[in-house]
């Protein structure tokens, strides 16, 4: 896909989804950036300095980036102690500006962003919940529930359980599974301390995880002139 690029590369309406995230961090006053970088990192510099924001962005180096993605989410353990919250975003995705803004609005400290109108199938990552609260967090979950949407993959985390994450991550890669998803550690946290977690519904906003060739085709299809339609509004 995208001729051995990083989907994070991946051109909608002439601009990469890397730009889009960007400015959608930049408008809710969101400048201090860290992006995990492993497969063809000189790429995602030469947009970087392409958008004038290589001096605005640093770049974490997962030198085990043929691993799972939990270990590009451990290199960021520097990042994740920092002491202040955190927003965790996916690079694929593209989205409506406004699922930062839903984030940064939540009521809870720890945020997951769910839309009901969940794709069929093992692929997409579950957010379950039973009495309004969320009781589990995988592709396959394993505890009962009410109902179950799908998580965009943009999360915030505060200071605290940033930490928390970081060490959970830690976790995983010293005891050598670094084949998990990220996900995983996330789920560990919500289980520990469930009512630590919320969610914000954004099934009324456009999105779409681009994982293979014909989600880009959708993309460009489906989900691209509701953006547009969006922002002309």
């Amino acid at each position: 896909m995208a001729n051995d690029r990083p989907k994070a590369l991946l051109e909608f309406g002439g601009r990469t989804l890397l730009a889009r995230h960007l400015e959608a961090l930049e408008v809710q006053g969101i400048r201090d950036v860290a992006i995990t970088v492993g497969h063809r990192r000189e790429l995602i510099e030469a947009e970087l300095s392409r958008l004038g924001r290589q001096d605005r962005v640093a770049l974490v180096e997962n030198p085990r980036y043929r691993e799972g993605s939990l270990v590009s989410l451990w290199v960021q353990s520097e990042w994740l102690h920092a002491g202040r919250p955190v927003l965790l975003m996916d690079g694929d995705v593209l989205c409506d500006t406004r699922m930062v803004a839903a984030l940064l609005a939540a009521a809870h400290e720890n945020v997951l962003l769910v839309d009901r109108d969940i794709e069929p199938g093992d692929e997409p990552v579950k957010v379950c919940f039973r009495d309004n609260a969320i009781v589990d967090f995988r592709k396959r979950p394993e505890r009962a529930h009410d109902w179950h949407g799908e998580s965009v993959g943009f999360f915030r985390f505060s200071a605290a359980m940033s930490a928390k994450l970081a060490k959970r991550c830690v976790a995983y890669v010293e005891a050598g599974q670094t084949g998990v998803e990220y996900e995983e550690a996330i789920r560990d946290l919500i289980l520990a301390e469930p009512a630590c977690f919320g969610a914000a519904d954004v099934s009324d906003l456009p999105w779409i995880e681009i994982d293979f060739e014909a989600d880009v085709l959708r993309a460009r299809q489906e989900v691209l002139p509701r953006l547009i339609s969006a922002a002309t509004a």
